[in-house]
């Protein structure tokens, strides 16, 4: 028996074995009695009272156990090879900084491509919930819905700063929601490198009838108007560019711009490097997250999340603001390199070969024609202003300033 029962059970028996001797007692006997009885069950109301304050602290105990956020594992697969200049250690920095954020809640496995599944396979991979996260650029999977390239970059589209206004407030992240929805994934904005360079070419291209026959590697809506100008456009995962670039499986190759340019080496193929690119004015690269996953968790950590996103989307397109002019410097003084100009009438073919492939890319679903008319919409709004504000300035800064 415990204590505490013990001394209820001797209170309580006491009380009725006074009961029962009370009536042979004398009057102060009785009043000994009776105070006796008052003390005896004022101590059973303190054990009472004892006893629902260790229930209440069990309770509340057992309630801030349940309370503490517990550890989630975070797979993150990635298009790009471990220790990638630019795009690849942008992304192992976004895993990191995850765990760090999180102060180890949401514990990120990062792998780079090939190490769990093959760069194309990442999709795949978060989807079926294997793993949580990719890192890639979206308009990789346009073969799974055309509409998946609006939200990397397309050609003739918007530069990443008016990307990064329609994703945030004209509605492009909602949408990305949407078409993201019907295959179980939630993304969200990454990475940006800002307006990319046209590319490497081993000849010299002077005009629209120079691409015909050109095996070039480029990817999304962009591949599909080189093809009607009668190039054949090749989609490769980065880390395989250079090796087909060199052994003349293909003829060009876009990428990203001098900095990120600058390591991959295709120098020692392609002598001639063109700008400007129509093919990816700009835009954003995908976190992309298993969306069951993703509703288990805490609003707290969703934040964590979403701000570890938005900081390294912001800071891979400064990062590559920043070194795109010292890394082009070194690519022509270096190594040689001739930079040319495009010509102006081979933007006329570009237009109108990507009017074409936007008519396709409405045809193919109500949804994908809802995304491009959206977008479109939001392009000339947005485009508009910076028509008006900074390019209208910026020319005629580096007019004044001499800058070219």
């Amino acid at each position: 028996m415990k204590r505490r029962d013990l001394v209820k059970g001797g209170a309580a028996g006491a009380g009725v074995a006074t009961l029962a001797t009370l009536a042979g007692c004398s009057d102060s006997d009785k009043a000994e009695i009776e105070k006796l009885q008052q003390q005896l069950a004022s101590a059973n109301n303190k054990i009472s009272g004892l006893e629902k304050s260790v229930a209440d602290a069990e309770a509340k105990a057992s309630e801030a156990a349940a309370a503490v956020p517990q550890k989630k594992e975070m797979v993150i697969v990635s298009t790009w090879p471990r220790d990638f200049p630019g795009l690849g250690i942008s992304a192992q920095r976004l895993a990191a900084r995850i765990t760090e954020l999180s102060e180890g809640r949401l514990t990120t496995q990062y792998f780079a491509a090939g190490e769990r599944v093959g760069a194309f396979d990442s999709f795949d991979e978060v989807a079926s919930g294997n793993a949580q996260a990719y890192i890639a650029a979206d308009y990789y999977w346009k073969g799974k819905h055309p509409g998946f390239a609006f939200f990397t970059t397309v050609p003739f589209g918007m530069t990443t700063v008016e990307w990064n206004a329609w994703i945030k407030f004209m509605g492009g992240q909602e949408l990305w929601d949407e078409i993201s929805g019907e295959y179980g994934l939630k993304a969200l904005p990454c990475g940006a490198t800002g307006t990319q360079m046209m590319g490497w070419f081993n000849k010299e291209i002077e005009s629209a009838d120079d691409l015909k026959g050109l095996k070039m590697r480029i990817p999304g809506l962009a591949g599909d108007v080189m093809a009607k100008l009668g190039a054949s456009p090749v989609s490769l995962p980065g880390g395989q560019i250079y090796e087909n670039l060199v052994s003349g499986a293909i003829d060009a190759t876009e990428w990203v711009g001098p900095y990120n340019d600058y390591f991959m080496k295709f120098y020692e193929a392609a002598k001639y490097y063109y700008y400007p690119g129509f093919h990816e004015p700009g835009g954003g690269l995908s976190f992309g997250m298993n969306a069951s996953w993703w509703g288990t968790l805490s609003n707290w950590e969703k934040a964590v999340v979403e701000a570890a996103c938005m900081e390294e989307h912001a800071a891979q397109y400064e990062e590559a603001q920043a070194k795109n002019g010292e890394y082009l410097a070194k690519l022509i003084n270096e190594h040689g390199v001739e930079l040319r100009q495009l010509p102006e009438e081979i933007f006329e073919s570009f237009g109108e070969a990507t009017a074409e492939v936007y008519e396709e890319t409405r045809a193919h679903s109500p949804l994908a024609k809802k995304i491009t008319d959206h977008f479109m919409a939001a392009l000339r709004e947005v485009g508009g202003w910076q028509a008006i504000a900074e390019v209208a300035f910026s020319n005629h800064r580096n007019r004044i300033l001499d800058i070219v």
